[in-house]
């Protein structure tokens, strides 16, 4: 498997836990809450859930959506939002039950079809990932994550033109451009292309240096694992070969 992270779903798009946010006016619109007051409290925990996960306060995090869950048990934001804190805390079982129960609750979901495949990638269910990522896409065509996500597992299954067509896909609606460049470099690095590889490496390092990626940990690794790719490309012993 490929030791770059997968990318989860939501808004916005610098932050890295990427929770997908459920407006209180919609949730008023069907009359699920009732007062002001109530939809306040909601967004308050969901605002306090997110900042203690950027902090890397999984314990609070968790503790906060439990809060959400609680009131609100048939949100599947919140079960799809808390899922995302499991996987990235390492608890990767409960992740996939608050996956599935979010899908439960709200089968066209496409986040939680991204993160579920996710998971699926992560244990080396590649098929399953795939079928996952193809669901999310049909429910979301411009979900840009699960256009990259998908294109690194193809990768992963060998199926390098493919991938490529997934990042080019992705390129198109003018996000995480830095991301989708460092995955097409490795894919092309990987298919035996080094010229097209160096140039994208080089594209992503420029992208991710302009991001504030003390507050984007995603972005952080990624420019590590970039300049690791790119060290690989060209030493003496690479070239060589």
């Amino acid at each position: 498997m490929n030791n770059h992270s997968f990318l989860a779903s939501g808004v916005p798009q610098s932050d890295y836990y990427k929770f997908v946010t459920n407006h209180t006016n919609n949730l008023q619109k069907n009359g699920a809450n009732s007062s002001g007051e109530s939809a306040s409290k909601d967004s308050y925990l969901r605002s306090r859930a997110l900042r203690s996960a950027q902090q890397g306060d999984y314990t609070e995090a968790i503790a906060l959506l439990n809060q959400l869950i609680h009131r609100r048990p048939h949100n599947a934001v919140d079960y799809n939002n808390r899922g995302l804190i499991y996987f990235q805390s390492g608890d990767t079982q409960k992740a996939f039950c608050d996956y599935n129960t979010a899908l439960q609750l709200n089968p066209k979901l496409a986040s939680a079809y991204n993160n579920r495949a996710n998971y699926y990638a992560a244990c080396g269910e590649l098929a399953a990932a795939i079928a996952d990522y193809d669901q999310a896409l049909d429910l979301n065509p411009s979900h840009v994550r699960a256009w990259i996500n998908r294109g690194i597992t193809l990768r992963d299954l060998g199926q390098y033109e493919e991938a490529i067509e997934n990042f080019e896909i992705a390129l198109l609606f003018g996000q995480l451009e830095g991301h989708i460049w460092a995955e097409r470099g490795r894919t092309y690095h990987l298919w035996g292309d080094w010229n097209f590889a160096i140039a994208d490496y080089y594209r992503a390092l420029t992208q991710l240096s302009c991001a504030d990626n003390s507050r984007d940990v995603t972005s952080y690794r990624l420019h590590l694992q970039l300049e690791s790719w790119l060290n690989e490309l060209l030493s003496p012993q690479h070239s060589n070969s």
